[in-house]
């Protein structure tokens, strides 16, 4: 049930690069293939064998969930969707966009923290109450969960390593201790996990998916980490810092500013 608006979602996306390209500029092909990726690793996870795992295999259930969840949200964050959209839109929708984004409950939700907060907290209560045992006999609780999962992991991603611009954006002081909790509330679930599997779900098959959990979490973690320092070391070294995708917040205000800052690499 999720395939359709998955399918959308790449065909909006390519339909702005086209829009981009037939003005006055151009947008990255890794970005588009970025965006592709992330939509098929969600694909995946949201259609075939994953999508029915929780009634066989908590195991392959907890594979689609690291593609959902934490794969699919990375390669979405940095295919720079916001940033697509204000260079595709016209003029007065691209300023309807930016105050949208610029409102206080977007700036809420955007947050590291709440995001942070919406990611982990999600996670702690499909498996450590019945809600994950529900999800199993309830095709509109599962495609909820779905939604939640990739939802929550991309607030949480961008917050953390968003490439659009956001005006209120956290220093990365303040980023890296929310990452650092994240990282360690996600470890230590995996870890209870194992030792209390959740309602419904056989002790071995809890065990395999916190294993797997655990270790392919890493993985994950660590590309969301590297990605994290090399922004870091791109902005505080002049010899590869690099433009940014727009340059000021308040440019969104502005038609030419609009078409002149969006440029990417």
């Amino acid at each position: 049930m999720l395939s359709p608006v998955l399918l959308l979602l790449a065909a909006g996306y390519l339909t702005a690069t086209v829009a981009v390209s037939r003005r006055d500029g151009r947008w990255p092909a890794w970005r588009t293939a970025s965006w592709c990726a992330g939509l098929t690793c969600a694909l995946a996870a949201a259609t075939g064998p994953l999508a029915t795992a929780p009634h066989h295999s908590f195991t392959a259930h907890m594979a689609g969930h690291l593609l959902l969840g934490m794969a699919a949200p990375l390669l979405l964050v940095l295919a720079a969707p916001v940033t697509l959209g204000l260079r595709a839109l016209p003029i007065r929708q691209a300023r309807i966009l930016s105050h949208v984004l610029g409102s206080r409950p977007a700036r809420f939700r955007t947050h590291p923290v709440t995001a942070a907060i919406l990611n982990a907290g999600g996670l702690w209560a499909l498996y450590t109450t019945s809600l994950y045992q529900q999800m199993v006999h309830h095709t509109w609780l599962h495609l909820l969960v779905h939604v939640h999962v990739l939802a929550a992991g991309y607030l949480f991603t961008a917050a953390i390593v968003g490439v659009d611009p956001a005006p209120h954006r956290p220093g990365r002081g303040v980023r890296t201790a929310v990452l650092v909790a994240f990282l360690a509330a996600h470890g230590i679930l995996a870890k209870h996990m194992y030792a209390h599997p959740p309602p419904g779900v056989p002790k071995e098959q809890a065990q395999a998916g916190g294993q797997l959990m655990y270790y392919g979490g890493d993985v994950l973690d660590l590309a969301l980490i590297v990605v994290f320092c090399w922004q870091w070391y791109s902005v505080t070294d002049p010899r590869t810092s690099r433009r940014p995708l727009i340059r000021h917040w308040r440019a969104w205000r502005l038609p030419d500013d609009i078409r002149m800052h969006s440029r990417v690499r």
